[in-house]
């Protein structure tokens, strides 16, 4: 087995400045909403312009994923190269951006080993990274060929990751040969996860995301995104299936665990079943742009759809979700920070900043 390849450069951008016309936003504190979305205890204002900043210095393509470090710092990835990592504050004031070579830059996780926070960025192209939390790259680990894993002729697009308790990497590879990779924190392969793509309990139709879900009774477990499914997984750590929570018609992105809560963007939404990616079929009933929040409690029951309809159980089965206002087009990530306020990033949005949605 092949270890994953330490590196000493830095990521650290650069001059390099791309001029958008008709954008020069300057910072003010966003007005708050008049209107409130959400459902029973988990309600919102929104705050619309909270991370708007000057696109001819920091533009912006997808604003893919955020997290929140020690220092109540919120860390943001997309995947324009002036500036892969954007570093807000609380207020959405910018604190520094760097990263100049993640064309794919998707996945970002945040992991903590006692002492320092390490951010591990998933790029599509075909690598994991792990960085320090001001750009110098430590570790990297690339096609699944190299450890044993899969085929030279495998596609592998990772596009999530989740570090577990005792510091092993779990892998999703969303976009590519749809398997959950683990590794140790040394970086030796262990195994991987699930059946590939397919309809199977232990397969994924994109497995967008994955995260250690530790509530409960101190046994932690994986909960891993199939993402056409409209639903989440549920596996052990060492990779046996578990349980599948059912979310019809939301495309859910990565699960985001937050105290005895879940919370996920939702991509878009339909009332129909169909493979993701096909658009096309009955296009009155199917909108790309029809992006939401959802929100599960410990039980995993649905109690929260800021932008969606209200949760709605009939003997016990959750009903199709979807959008219901258009205040989203594709949420593709949620973090929450230590006040329950929420902080929504989109794909394919327009070049869209992040969103606040302030708890109330």
């Amino acid at each position: 087995m092949k270890r994953r390849t330490f590196i000493n450069t830095t990521a650290k951008a650069g001059a390099g400045i791309v001029a958008i016309p008709h954008f020069n936003i300057l910072k003010s504190k966003p007005k708050l909403s008049d209107s409130v979305i959400g459902h029973g205890d988990f309600k919102y204002r929104i705050h619309k312009s909270w991370g708007d900043l000057d696109r001819t210095t920091t533009p912006v393509k997808n604003c893919h994923e955020m997290v929140m470090d020690s220092k109540g710092r919120l860390i943001m990835v997309g995947d324009d190269v002036h500036n892969n990592i954007l570093i807000y504050d609380k207020s959405g004031k910018l604190l520094d951006s760097w990263g100049i070579r993640y064309k794919g830059g998707h996945g970002l996780s945040l992991w903590n080993d006692g002492s320092e926070d390490f951010l591990f960025i998933c790029d599509t192209n075909g690598s994991l990274i792990k960085t320090t939390t001001d750009g110098r790259e430590l570790m990297l680990i690339g096609h699944p060929s190299e450890y044993g894993a899969y085929k030279k002729e495998d596609p592998f697009k990772p596009t999530e990751s989740a570090i577990a308790p005792n510091g092993d990497i779990y892998i999703a590879d969303g976009y590519g040969s749809n398997y959950i990779l683990q590794f140790t924190k040394d970086g030796e392969f262990v195994r991987k996860i699930g059946g590939g793509r397919g309809v199977g309990e232990n397969q994924f139709q994109t497995a967008h995301g994955v995260c250690i879900d530790n509530r409960g009774s101190g046994n932690p477990t994986l909960l891993i995104t199939s993402r056409a499914a409209n639903c989440f997984k549920r596996f052990t750590l060492d990779g046996n299936y578990i349980e599948t929570i059912s979310l019809p018609g939301a495309f859910v992105c990565r699960p985001v665990i937050h105290n005895d809560n879940l919370y996920s963007g939702v991509c878009w939404s339909s009332d129909i079943k169909f493979e993701e990616g096909n658009m096309k079929t009955h296009p009155t009933r199917t909108s790309k742009q029809s992006g939401f929040v959802t929100i599960l409690d410990k039980s995993g029951k649905v109690v929260s759809n800021p932008g969606g309809t209200k949760p709605t159980y009939k003997n016990g089965e959750l009903q199709t979700m979807l959008q219901s206002q258009p205040i989203f087009k594709h949420c593709h990530d949620v973090c929450v920070d230590n006040d329950e306020n929420l902080y929504v990033c989109q794909w394919n949005a327009n070049k869209a900043y992040p969103i606040k949605l302030e708890r109330v």
